[in-house]
């Protein structure tokens, strides 16, 4: 019954933005900390950005610092990542992830639960 879905993925041109959603159910997203993670095809998995629990810390990497913003609304039990002036590198499959335990922030098997994934393509 617990279940992480992201949604908002999409084809956008460079310099545009797009903003994901991570919505939880089966258990309740302010109990968690929660990472966003991407995949590109022949890559291996590469956090992004993280949120703790109470939604008083947040980080990136070093490849979107400036351009993504994350954030959560407890009352939707959602975590979104805004992604603005997306670059071609961006194109991924992005997954958001969550732990009740206090982990490497971009320790991809640390994390508990996993959502299915949404694409991000960022094209002229």
């Amino acid at each position: 019954q617990v279940q992480l879905v992201e949604s908002g993925g999409g084809l956008v041109q460079p310099g545009g933005s797009l903003k994901l959603s991570c919505a939880a159910s089966g258990f309740t997203l302010d109990s968690y900390h929660i990472g966003w993670f991407r995949q590109a095809p022949g890559k291996e998995r590469e956090g992004v950005s993280y949120i703790s629990s109470s939604g008083g810390t947040t980080a990136y990497a070093d490849s979107v610092k400036g351009r993504f913003t994350i954030s959560g609304d407890n009352a939707k039990n959602t975590v979104y990542l805004q992604m603005n002036n997306l670059k071609p590198e961006d194109t991924a499959v992005y997954y958001c992830a969550a732990t009740l335990r206090i982990i490497p922030i971009f320790a991809s098997g640390e994390y508990d639960y996993w959502g299915q994934g949404t694409q991000v393509t960022v094209s002229s």
